[in-house]
């Protein structure tokens, strides 16, 4: 029999704790999964005899390290901070690795001792990073096997609301962690290549520096730079590469409003405000504009901004609530504590409510004297609340690869990710039995 061990059980790891026990009787595997919380345990501990739970705090380094040493394969679904503390019981035991999170420099020092003791350490194998690298990659292979030049490559990904459930002006709701979007693209400027020239966008314009992405049958996006392209050209083997550029999809006019709030620095995650806990939300907006005691909040702000009263950028502005006089309700906080705050019960999704992923990614290339241009995308909708978009699209993706290294199908070593045909091959394969599929065409239309 072999063991798996996950840690983490919250939403985004049920698809991949299923997927696992789908495979657990023929294999003979006991899929073991352990979290902080009984909540959280209870979605999996009827589901078969090959599943146990154990509620328990990571802190507890003992019994980590016994389970672990235990392990066959660990798989680490907690926040990202934390894989670092598994990796070193990892170590400790000669246990491999997988998670879906992106490798940091604290897992990167440790890629000797983990190629020295013959280990697989799998990161960003679910959505973004994840799946967006495999499809890239098949493709990208796909062209350079055919002997063409890749001179373009841009990339777009949107946790976004479904159709469907998209009843506010934003046009978004939180699918995913809320402080990540309202930090996003904060605290480093943007770094990109555009026709082999170095491209920076500084974090006050990044919301102003968009650009529109038709996608067939699910109309217009919004696309907003992400931090750092750059480091992309290695991972994908673009060394040559004369435009390679990585961002965020919203849906049109997102990006607008949004910047109100970093204009004024509401987004600022540097500090904490004064007198939180008797701040309102009419206060909290008022506190970063000019003084002057004869105008009203919203005409301030409206003047500041250079807003019409009746532009879509101040309706969604004014649809959040911000000018109320509801107590904020956090003791303190920095401003972007205090936004998120605000934002969440507007930006709620609701038990009925469904979610959506959307990828696109464009590539130019030079093939038997010819340039091409072509589009590949993948649209994926959830299905209510246990069953969303964004949980299918990272836990599944992981949960395919650790059943093909439990197989022996996989015969990598070392910090790795899913670039390699023997990982994505299979895995987005796998995908189209949930409908996450890519659709491409050639769209030479575009410079």
């Amino acid at each position: 029999m072999k063991n798996v061990l996950i840690f983490g059980a919250g939403l985004s790891a049920g698809h991949l704790i299923k997927y696992l026990e789908k495979q657990a009787h023929e294999n003979d595997w006991a899929i073991h999964v352990t979290d902080k919380e009984e909540s959280n345990l209870s979605r999996y501990s009827k589901l078969s005899d090959r599943v146990h739970t154990f509620q328990m705090d990571i802190s507890d380094e003992e019994k980590v390290r016994e389970m672990v040493s235990k392990a066959d394969l660990v798989i680490s679904m907690l926040p990202a901070f934390m894989h670092i503390r598994i990796a070193n019981h990892c170590l400790a035991e000669s246990k491999s690795l997988f998670t879906a999170s992106y490798v940091n420099p604290d897992i990167k020092k440790l890629e000797k001792e983990v190629n020295e003791k013959n280990l697989l350490f799998l990161f960003e194998c679910g959505l973004d990073p994840g799946i967006d690298h495999m499809s890239a990659m098949q493709m990208l292979d796909s062209i350079r096997d055919q002997g063409g030049k890749i001179t373009l490559f841009e990339s777009f990904t949107g946790g976004l609301v479904a159709p469907e459930s998209d009843d506010n002006p934003w046009n978004y709701k939180f699918t995913w962690n809320p402080r990540n979007v309202v930090l996003a693209g904060h605290g480093s400027a943007v770094k990109f290549l555009h026709h082999g020239k170095m491209k920076y966008i500084p974090y006050h314009q990044i919301f102003r520096r968009t650009e529109f992405l038709d996608i067939d049958d699910w109309g217009r996006f919004e696309g907003y730079a992400n931090r750092d392209s750059l480091k992309y050209k290695e991972v994908y083997k673009l060394n040559d590469i004369e435009t390679l550029y990585r961002g965020t999809l919203r849906r049109v006019r997102f990006g607008r409003a949004w910047n109100v709030f970093v204009q004024l620095g509401m987004t600022d995650d540097t500090y904490e405000m004064e007198d939180v806990e008797n701040m309102t939300h009419r206060q909290f907006v008022n506190s970063f504009l000019p003084y002057n005691k004869h105008d009203a909040v919203e005409l301030k702000l409206m003047h500041y901004m250079q807003l019409e009263q009746d532009s879509l950028v101040f309706e969604k502005i004014k649809w959040l609530g911000i000018f109320d006089h509801t107590p904020v309700g956090l003791k303190r906080g920095t401003p972007a504590q205090i936004l998120q705050k605000i934002l969440e019960p507007k930006w709620k999704m609701n038990d009925q409510d469904d979610d959506m992923v959307v990828m696109l990614h464009r590539f130019g290339y030079e093939l038997n004297g010819e340039y091409i241009m072509k589009d590949a995308w993948m649209v994926h909708c959830g299905n209510g609340k246990e069953d969303t978009a964004m949980a299918q699209t990272v836990g599944l993706p992981l949960a395919m690869a650790a059943s093909k290294f439990l197989k022996g199908d996989i015969d990598l070593k070392g910090i790795q990710l899913p670039i390699h045909k023997s990982i994505y091959e299979p895995i987005l394969e796998g995908l189209q039995d949930y409908g996450i599929k890519f659709l491409e065409k050639r769209v030479d239309n575009i410079v």
